[in-house]
């Protein structure tokens, strides 16, 4: 299949292809990062349940295409939380963890824009989002949401590539530094991988390739480790598996990513 369109980016671990203009608001140590309130969680309770979940699961089913690989490694971890990471190929990559999670509830660590339109942050929290903050203010009430939410049995959902490369084919480097929550506390890890295949059938949007998602089975930290040494080993661990799947299994390019150079046309044109 040949590509539909070439972007041209400049750096693998900044560039953002999202496009959601979003103008942020901070999230600063006066952000409230657990909600206490029986009534606000009550209300979160039947906007994820009732409402959110039907709806994911049909715009994941008809638009994304979405299928799972593995998926029932999940029960193995029905008494405990779990992080969850994955790659980031689409604006609605927020969809997947609670597909993958259910019937456990998904929280998923979002840029702050996730919290900026007006009126919308608390209907953002209650449906999962944990905001990174953007000031060290707010790091201990957001360290401390992310356990809380693992120790409650939950799945915490990570990008650790950070930014949206749209229907990207490969998986980008990223750091080790968000595998320092189940160093932490000991959780298991799932790694999840998007990959891009011939869709099947009459849609309306059926140019564009399904999604296909494999989970790895459950991992662990390796205990005997020091903690940073540990960290890293994790990542490791998971950055592996996701080049892996994302090479053996098809993954078709409907965007080619290409790195700008002095004769680009993109950059004579500047």
């Amino acid at each position: 299949m040949k590509a539909e369109k070439v972007v041209y980016y400049s750096d693998s671990l900044k560039d953002d292809f999202a496009g959601t203009n979003i103008k942020a608001q901070s999230v600063g140590g006066d952000f409230p990062f657990l909600h206490k309130s029986r009534i606000w969680n009550f209300a979160a309770f039947l906007l994820y349940y009732i409402v959110a979940i039907p709806l994911v699961f049909i715009i994941s089913k008809v638009y994304l295409g979405l299928k799972f690989e593995n998926r029932q490694v999940v029960k193995k971890l029905k008494n405990t939380g779990f992080y969850l990471y994955g790659n980031h190929t689409r604006d609605l990559d927020a969809f997947i963890p609670p597909m993958v999670a259910f019937p456990k509830k998904a929280h998923i660590i979002a840029n702050s824009d996730a919290v900026s339109i007006p009126f919308l942050h608390n209907v953002v929290q209650m449906l999962g989002a944990i905001p990174v903050p953007d000031s060290l203010s707010g790091m201990k009430g957001f360290t401390e949401a992310v356990f809380y939410r693992c120790k409650e049995k939950k799945c915490v959902a990570i990008f650790p590539e950070a930014h949206v490369w749209p229907f990207y084919t490969g998986i980008r480097p990223f750091p080790d530094t968000s595998f320092h929550y189940p160093v932490k506390d000991g959780s298991p890890v799932i790694a999840m991988v998007t990959t891009y295949r011939k869709r099947k059938g009459v849609f309306l949007l059926s140019k564009r390739p399904g999604m296909t998602v494999t989970l790895s089975e459950p991992m662990y930290i390796d205990s005997t480790l020091p903690p940073k040494k540990a960290q890293k080993e994790l990542r490791d661990r998971v950055y592996s598996f996701m080049t892996e799947i994302s090479s053996t299994k098809e993954n078709i390019e409907y965007i080619k990513y290409v790195k700008k150079t002095q004769n680009d046309p993109e950059n004579l044109r500047k």
